[in-house]
């Protein structure tokens, strides 16, 4: 089977992309330019670089011709920020493109489509009281994005939507997301503070496997929860502190009021100066406070996940974002359309 994918170039897409070329599928790919300096290609991919938000129905029902399969591994995560209202950032790049790519793969005969999302979609279901899609403009478009994939779901095209959680590893050329971490870890001194809580983890190549056991293993719409190991904050930034050098450094825990009241003094600063979060800051305390767990068998197990060294990731994770860090490395960034 052929599969038409955007964001091929990106860290998870590769690994998608390679999963999928391994099993013997041709993969096409449209991504946004530039590619990382030292980026290794899956290797059979065809690629054309450019903005999909560029590109004419026509051309893009030229690049889905003869393909059975979609996987949308593009948009923005919540790192993202900018000039209220941010969901409206959220929504140019996360849902509408999604949309219309779901509506032209069902005139080109696509039989399935795979969505690469976010596990707060899935926590906004487990967890009503928080109520984070209606707190926070990130998670909302991730869920709204969810209903909308579900939505083109019918007999003749079945949808999956992977609710992703943290993941480890790298992509030669391209920055890590955890810079942010390293960078906050190294201001802080001799000791780590950091609230209770943790989180579901995967490893790039694992979140590969996922995607291409979704597309081809889905029948109808459904969402799959992913993750594979389940770690507290400290357990993760004990992983952290030994890859950064510096494995007996202590960590104590913030106390949730003390952490909200540090947030609530950032959030008033970003809102001075007209910045919104994809994640409402005077909200986070409650949410990172949560144990964000997943069993694997309701996701990752059902789609052919193996075992995968998740230290080695992290370490990975860590150490380039260090080269980043001190300008021994020239990395490319996320880019926004």
């Amino acid at each position: 089977m052929d599969v038409f994918m955007v964001g091929g170039t990106g860290l998870l897409g590769a690994a998608a992309a390679s999963e999928l070329l391994a099993m013997g599928h041709g993969v096409r790919s449209v991504a946004l330019p530039p590619l990382p300096p030292d980026t290794l290609l899956p290797r059979g991919m065809t690629l054309t670089l450019g903005n999909i938000l560029d590109l004419s129905d026509d051309d893009l029902l030229g690049l889905m011709a003869g393909c059975g399969g979609f996987v949308f591994a593009a948009g923005v995560d919540e790192r993202i920020e900018g000039p209220p209202p941010i969901y409206d950032l959220f929504h140019r790049h996360n849902i509408a493109p999604l949309g219309r790519l779901l509506a032209l793969a069902r005139q080109a005969g696509i039989r399935k489509a795979a969505i690469l999302g976010s596990y707060f979609a899935h926590f906004d279901r487990a967890w009503p009281d928080l109520q984070l899609a209606a707190t926070h403009p990130y998670i909302r478009s991730r869920v709204d994005q969810e209903r909308l994939a579900l939505s083109f779901a019918d007999p003749d095209l079945s949808v999956a939507v992977l609710e992703i959680p943290y993941v480890f590893g790298t992509q030669p050329g391209r920055k890590p997301v955890w810079t942010f971490l390293v960078e906050q870890v190294r201001a802080m001194g001799p000791v780590t503070f950091y609230p209770d809580g943790g989180t579901a983890m995967m490893t790039v190549r694992q979140v590969g496997q996922a995607t291409a056991g979704a597309l081809l293993r889905t029948e109808g719409g459904r969402t799959w929860p992913l993750g594979w190991e389940n770690r507290t904050w400290r357990e993760m930034l004990r992983s952290f502190h030994r890859a950064m050098g510096c494995p007996g450094r202590p960590i104590l825990t913030i106390p949730k009021p003390v952490y909200r009241l540090a947030l609530g003094r950032v959030a008033r600063e970003r809102s001075e100066r007209g910045i919104e979060p994809g994640l409402d800051l005077r909200a986070l305390a409650d949410l990172m406070g949560r144990k964000a767990y997943i069993d694997r068998a309701l996701g990752a197990a059902p789609l052919g996940v193996t075992d995968d060294d998740l230290e080695a990731a992290i370490g990975d994770s860590v150490r380039l974002s260090l080269a980043w860090l001190s300008g021994k490395a020239d990395l490319v960034e996320m880019t926004v359309g």
